[in-house]
């Protein structure tokens, strides 16, 4: 409509992820996001609702970005769990390794400060890691551990994921957050492999 600025939503919700990605949402103040998306504190509201609404919908874009990648890597290797495990963590250091993004991880930065967000949005933050184990899980189904060593592992591999996104943020090197991911491969490949052998053994 003529006279009325017109802006780029997809773009803008991308600059107010980035801040609340680098910042944490507590620091991410509306003068902040304003400025990152070039929107007055109206437009904001008038666009994306209030600043949880717009965190809510920053997580979102956050999961379809990465949640994709992660699955297509985990699925990737249908019958090969380990191969499986290895190509999601070549994602994650792929995407820590990125110096056009912030460090970290979103969801990571936004679990560590539950106890500062809104219900709906902590609720939302634990979703979308139940969502990554359940990925995880998946890959690992195509083996012969027993279900509570398979749900075990996912949540094994989650937890060194996050870590290595809280690791990232404090200075620590590339080259030690692979050796970090290789050590949980060779722990969910011996796992596997003994529960395998312990399958022989019984039959």
């Amino acid at each position: 409509m003529s006279g009325r600025k017109q802006f780029d939503t997809s773009a803008a919700l991308d600059q107010a992820m980035r801040v609340f990605w680098q910042r944490g949402y507590a620091d991410a103040s509306l003068d902040a996001l304003g400025s990152a998306t070039g929107l007055g504190r109206g437009s904001l509201y008038g666009a994306f609702g209030n600043k949880d609404a717009l965190f809510g919908q920053c997580l979102d874009r956050y999961a379809s970005i990465y949640g994709a990648q992660y699955e297509q890597a985990l699925a990737a290797h249908p019958g090969d769990p380990v191969h499986a495990v290895e190509a999601f963590f070549d994602v994650v250091l792929g995407r820590i390794a990125d110096p056009s993004v912030p460090s970290g991880c979103l969801i990571a930065q936004s679990a560590t400060q539950s106890q500062t967000l809104k219900e709906e949005n902590s609720i939302q933050v634990r979703g979308l890691l139940d969502v990554q184990r359940q990925r995880v899980r998946a890959a690992l189904a195509n083996s012969s551990a027993d279900a509570r060593t398979l749900d075990e592992l996912a949540t094994f591999v989650v937890a060194v994921n996050q870590s290595l996104a809280v690791l990232s943020r404090a200075g620590t090197s590339d080259d030690e957050l692979r050796s970090v991911a290789r050590l949980t491969c060779t722990t969910v490949a011996d796992t596997l492999a003994r529960a395998a052998s312990k399958d022989v053994t019984q039959g």
